[in-house]
């Protein structure tokens, strides 16, 4: 038997290691995803994320603790949109393909958080001449039933307070803007009137 068929089957024998996700987070990051206000007074907090869905619940950490100060309808709206983002980068930019990353970066202001997902650029080759933008647009019936695609942009849209792009494909910034009141958010609309809508 050849000596590589000889490695290959030995590592083939090998049981399977599970290493829980906090493990892969250097020690100084850590508390980044506690999903405690330990160090309540920060202003920008970035981490870079593996670009593999696997690693998503480390991103949903992340977020929660992000706004670990605001209370739980905040918390919940601001990992859901934050996630939305993460998810974009995964699918729509090279951030998915082997040995993708994408950093989420999340800036702390007296009214709101901001978040910030830059990705590797579009992963279908979409380029835009020097000088022009391509901007990010949310599809017409993005969140109806029959919907293929889009929903993540358009609960974003529907969900956030604000948000924009920096209109480059290879090298895009998705934001959004979350205020600690909800304002501009249909989710305040919705826990004002007490009753449940279509989006």
């Amino acid at each position: 038997m050849p000596a590589t068929a000889s490695a290959t089957a030995s590592l083939a024998d090998l049981p399977e290691v599970t290493v829980p996700l906090g493990e892969l987070v250097p020690p100084r990051f850590r508390h980044y995803f506690t999903g405690r206000s330990d160090r309540a007074h920060y202003r920008t907090r970035r981490y870079d994320f593996g670009g593999l869905t696997r690693y998503l619940p480390l991103v949903r950490a992340f977020l929660s603790t992000c706004a670990a100060e605001r209370d739980d309808d905040y918390r919940y709206l601001f990992t859901l949109l934050g996630s939305e983002l993460a998810n974009n980068a995964l699918e729509h930019s090279r951030s998915g393909r082997p040995f993708g990353t994408y950093s989420l970066t999340c800036e702390r202001g007296r009214d709101g958080l901001r978040l910030t997902c830059r990705d590797q650029g579009s992963s279908d080759g979409t380029t835009v001449p020097f000088g022009q933008r391509a901007h990010l647009a949310v599809a017409p019936n993005a969140l109806g039933l029959s919907a293929e695609s889009g929903r993540g942009l358009a609960l974003i849209d529907a969900l956030a307070t604000s948000w924009g792009d920096n209109g480059i494909p290879d090298r895009r910034q998705v934001w959004f803007f979350l205020a600690h009141d909800l304002s501009g958010s249909l989710w305040n609309a919705d826990h004002d009137a007490g009753h449940g809508t279509d989006l």
